[in-house]
């Protein structure tokens, strides 16, 4: 193995590392950790596996935000050494393997996901690992990696159903381009029969709750997510995920597994890529989720960059490459790192707005304590979204707070708050949930204190004296998925 690849990779991991612990929990953090204490083979938006995680870093070092973080760096290192792997199957030499490593080591998708633990992070090491399972198999003429291969899209498959799609592509690009002896080979039909019996949980829950993540990805596709994007911006976005400066990286990779003889062979992987950016424009979805095929495309672009540096000024080209790397490294690290001071990150939030999304939650949750009625008074805490419940259950104990309710999500089908007429806590409700309680104020408005512009802030806290009717009947209406 290529030392300088897994150099490259370890040194990632461990930047990461050194990083996890700046500003905070994003929402999401906050809703895996929540997840993580109610345990299930589904959710109505994702599957078991990131909340495991999430458990798992929680019981080892509880309320670490450090710990709860290595597992997403040892992704990311994990996501550079099978790009350098790829690069290698696609007959690129050592010094193409370090070029396709060190792209996507820079890659602000690469930082941004390692640095968050996230499902997104999973997901892209899940689809890097197949696609290179897959590579190997064909090109190795080892047909028990397509077993490896079905295991590892079954677990994929329980962190999120996106990993569905890329079998979907790679089974279209396999009957456009061939080999379509894959389409009879009995090793990939049991690979994709251990996929599907891994999933099984997760449909059987789903299909018992009413296949709620249909609801959810409706509400995508019609922009309900803060990284929704326009269809038309799935393709271009993906110059921005590696980096402008590395994107003719896998531009030639795309080009070249479409017009090399060489790799003839995984032409199928190119037309996923295509399959797939005309299913997801088609369908609504965001742009990361054709992401999960980059690293494919950089290992196969590596090898004509390397040839590129031969010819002509040698010096000149290797500068052009290294500066792009080094600038593409420096500009990915301060848009997806925390090393900026908090009250310096408009630019970056400008950029990546879910960076701004881990600013501000203990000051969320001490403002709520502020708003909160006298003690001795038994209200509930109701929020509009996972992650504002999220940050009352992490920080709201140390502040008195009870753990809170919210209709959004998973949280929804853990419990409405218990009958009765307590006074309630309303965080961020809109006018037709506000209107299933009885007689609210405004008490605060929410204020990080830097002047972040996240989603949270200015957000309303009301308390209102309580529902019209009881809990059991108004909690329907304050439900929603998205």
């Amino acid at each position: 193995m290529n030392r300088i690849v897994v150099s490259i990779a370890a040194a990632v991991s461990a930047l990461l590392v050194v990083f996890a612990g700046g500003y905070g929990y994003h929402r999401d953090e906050l809703y895996f950790v929540a997840a993580g204490r109610h345990l299930d083979w589904a959710y109505a938006d994702q599957g078991p596996f990131t909340p495991l995680i999430a458990r798992a870093m929680s019981e080892i070092a509880p309320d670490s935000l450090t710990v709860l973080r290595i597992p997403s760096a040892l992704a990311a290192g994990a996501t550079v050494l099978l790009t350098g792997l790829l690069a290698r199957e696609l007959g690129g030499g050592r010094r193409a393997q370090v070029i396709a490593a060190a792209c996507t080591a820079v890659a602000g998708l690469v930082l941004f996901t390692g640095h968050i633990l996230s499902t997104s992070t999973f997901d892209l090491l899940a689809w890097t690992a197949v696609t290179w399972l897959a590579v190997r198999a064909v090109r190795g003429g080892d047909d028990r990696l397509w077993l490896a291969a079905g295991v590892v899209l079954g677990v994929a498959l329980l962190n999120k159903p996106l990993p569905a799609f890329l079998a979907f592509g790679l089974l279209a690009g396999v009957v456009i381009s061939g080999p379509r002896r894959l389409l009879r080979n009995p090793y990939v039909l049991a690979g994709s029969a251990i996929a599907v019996a891994l999933f099984v949980p997760w449909i059987v829950w789903q299909a018992s709750h009413g296949w709620p993540q249909i609801d959810v990805s409706r509400s995508i596709a019609s922009g309900g997510s803060a990284s929704s994007q326009p269809w038309w911006t799935i393709v271009p976005f993906q110059a921005l995920l590696v980096g402008p400066l590395l994107a003719p990286v896998w531009i030639a990779g795309l080009v070249r597994l479409f017009r090399d003889p060489i790799v003839r062979d995984c032409r199928f992987l190119a037309w996923a890529w295509v399959v797939l950016a005309v299913v997801f424009m088609a369908s609504g979805g965001k742009p990361y989720y054709l992401a999960g095929l980059l690293p494919a495309l950089v290992g196969a672009g590596a090898a004509p960059v390397d040839r590129w540096l031969e010819r002509g000024e040698r010096s000149v080209r290797i500068g052009l490459l290294v500066g792009a790397v080094a600038v593409s490294g420096a500009i990915g690290a301060v848009v997806a790192l925390p090393l900026l001071p908090e009250l310096d990150t408009d630019a970056v939030i400008a950029l990546n707005p879910d960076l701004g999304e881990t600013i501000g939650w203990p000051a969320f949750a001490h403002t709520v304590a502020r708003a909160y009625p006298p003690r001795g008074t038994r209200a509930v805490i109701v929020t509009r979204n996972y992650g504002e419940a999220g940050a009352i259950d992490r920080y709201g104990p140390g502040l008195g707070l009870p753990h809170a309710h919210s209709g959004h999500n998973a949280y929804g089908d853990w419990g409405s708050p218990p009958n009765g007429s307590a006074p309630v806590v309303a965080v961020g409700l809109p006018p037709r949930e506000l209107a299933q309680l009885r007689t609210c104020r405004v008490a605060a408005r929410i204020d990080n204190g830097l002047g972040v512009d996240n989603d949270e802030q200015g957000t309303r806290v009301l308390v209102c004296r309580g529902p019209v009717g009881s809990w059991s009947h108004v909690w329907p209406a304050l439900r929603h998925l998205g």
